[in-house]
């Protein structure tokens, strides 16, 4: 993913491809060479002749405002924003004093970006620490955590795990009950994922907009695990920050680009973001609000505002964008 105005925000969408004849067009296609630097070769890429549709839940902005006062006076609710064929994202409220029950997730990571209140996060191997607004938590696939919201008002939560990612529980813990679903007592390997030096368990990004950012490696990357090699996991997230004052004029004829086999989408963290999805009208999201490109979608992001802005972007795979061709945007 690409720190430029060449990324947009998404929210999480569910496939979103027509069955359509698709039509080709010259792009350039990122590809990763030995060296470790970034090539491109020019190559003919699928897209659908009517454009992609957006699937509910999936839609190109959602509203942290439209939110928060459609669940007015409520303490407990959950709002899918996201569902595709690669991710599912849930925000999530949580009132005070309550608690997950100790969990964890088989075969791959899941992660969260906390929007209110305070949650006590206590994750396996991990000294327990309190997340608030502004907060990146992650966990790899079987580290045993759970969630509790502390102090005297609801949390806030937006939650993203990989589609269809089912949550399993240790066998000392009493799983709650879940609608058409029974739980099996079984065994399954101990192998667990870790933390390295670019993952780690949490980013207080709070610390960031403060201009003292804790050190880490690859300071620009949240999750890298992407869905490459012989093992699925949920893909990349990208922090992308910039002043809206010194990026480059916006231009008509830039569309940014597009992934084949999977959304992007986009949490804002900071300030605003302004995104051009495909036909929808160009559009601003501010903090807290989600934004979602279905795959085969052109979209093109940029810093709005009048002050530093940031965003969460999140994708599938490595080096997956699509960019136009040059000098050469017909179709064939």
């Amino acid at each position: 993913m690409r720190s430029s105005q060449r990324i947009a925000f998404v929210i999480l969408g569910s496939g979103l491809f027509l069955t359509l004849p698709a039509r080709q067009a010259r792009i350039h296609g990122e590809q990763r060479g030995s060296g470790g630097g970034p090539s491109q070769m020019e190559v003919w890429a699928p897209l659908p002749e009517k454009g992609t549709s957006f699937i509910p839940p999936n839609k190109p902005v959602t509203k942290i405002a439209a939110l928060l006062a459609k669940h007015k006076g409520e303490q407990t609710w959950t709002e899918t924003i996201v569902s595709d064929n690669l991710f599912h994202g849930d925000y999530i409220s949580m009132p005070p004093g309550a608690k997950t029950p100790r969990r964890f997730h088989q075969d791959n990571r899941a992660f969260w970006i906390v929007q209110d209140g305070q949650i006590r996060f206590t994750i396996e191997g991990q000294d327990p620490f309190v997340a608030a607004r502004g907060f990146l938590v992650q966990v790899p696939k079987r580290l045993v955590y759970s969630m509790e919201t502390v102090g005297d008002k609801p949390s806030l939560r937006f939650e993203v795990t990989m589609a269809h990612s089912n949550t399993m529980y240790p066998i000392d813990e009493t799983p709650p009950p879940m609608r058409g679903v029974k739980f099996e007592r079984a065994r399954v390997a101990k192998a667990k994922g870790a933390y390295d030096e670019a993952n780690v368990p949490f980013i207080d990004y709070n610390q960031t907009i403060a201009g003292h950012p804790k050190p880490k490696k690859n300071p620009d990357q949240f999750v890298g695990d992407a869905h490459d090699g012989g093992y699925v996991n949920v893909g990349i997230a990208n922090i992308i920050r910039g002043d809206p004052a010194t990026q480059p004029p916006a231009r008509e004829d830039d569309l940014g680009h597009f992934h084949v086999t999977g959304p992007e989408f986009w949490f804002v963290l900071e300030g605003q973001i302004e995104f051009k999805i495909g036909s929808v009208p160009i559009f601003v999201a501010d903090q807290g609000d989600i934004a979602y490109a279905p795959a085969q979608t052109w979209h093109r992001v940029r810093f709005a505002g009048a002050g530093m802005a940031t965003r969460l972007a999140i994708v599938g795979y490595a080096n997956s964008h699509v960019f136009q061709a040059t000098g050469d945007r017909s179709g064939q």
